[in-house]
């Protein structure tokens, strides 16, 4: 009689097979990869929130701001067990949970709604400000934007507060494909310095520089991580 134990847990080798079952929005496929493995090495190493856990007060908060390119995010969600790898085939039919932009009322720890650029930085500013009302401090609120967003001016004014306010919970990754408009002199991270945050600057396909970085202290100061990837096509 063959013995049968538990499933394996889906790690990092398998995010290229879970991506593969999502099809029908390949034009945002780069806007995908480009956050594979930030959004890996958050989810396995850093953030303090589990399937177990996505309605407890004290759970670390990710908003997802880059919303339109959600693959690799449901990837990740499959791999940790937010979501049935079931449901990937699915991706964008009519009655599918998994949309081409996440629905936070559809999805256990999604925790907006995004695809619109330049909405999450604020939202996650907002964020901060409302667990501190409630006394809670210990929650870290984290949200990933793309370079691009950051030609909308709605992040700027985020931006500007945020630094002065001294949100220290608050955590900024930045993926820099080089698709921006603008661009910044003396690059995305300099901004954010200039405005009194905690920056640095890291490869974001080299996992240990992106652990090392997520968890630098920064006191009395929100944090800024920009990921550079290779350019988009």
């Amino acid at each position: 009689m063959t013995k049968t134990g538990p499933a394996p847990v889906p790690g990092h080798q398998d995010l290229t097979r879970l991506l593969g079952l999502m099809t029908g929005d390949e034009k945002h496929g780069p806007a995908a990869t480009s956050t594979l493995d930030a959004l890996w090495v958050l989810y396995d190493r850093v953030l303090r929130v589990s399937p177990a856990s996505v309605d407890a007060p004290e759970r670390d908060r990710f908003l997802l701001s880059k919303g339109h390119g959600p693959m690799a995010y449901y990837a990740v969600l499959a791999a940790k067990g937010f979501l049935a790898e079931e449901l990937l085939p699915g991706f964008g039919s009519y009655d599918s949970p998994l949309g081409y932009h996440p629905d936070r009322t559809l999805l256990p720890g999604v925790e907006i709604g995004s695809g619109s650029l330049g909405h999450g930085l604020p939202l996650a500013v907002g964020t901060v400000l409302g667990l501190r009302a409630q006394g809670l401090t210990d929650p870290r609120v984290w949200v990933l934007i793309g370079d691009a967003e950051l030609d909308e001016g709605s992040n700027h004014e985020a931006l500007a507060y945020a630094g002065p306010a001294g949100l220290e919970q608050l955590h900024t990754l930045v993926i820099d494909n080089a698709s921006a408009t603008h661009g910044w002199p003396g690059g995305i991270a300099s901004r954010f310095e200039a405005a009194g945050w905690s920056a640095e600057t890291v490869d974001g396909r080299d996992h240990e520089a992106m652990y090392a970085a997520f968890t630098a202290p920064h006191p009395g100061r929100p944090r800024a991580v920009v990921a550079r990837v290779e350019p988009k096509a």
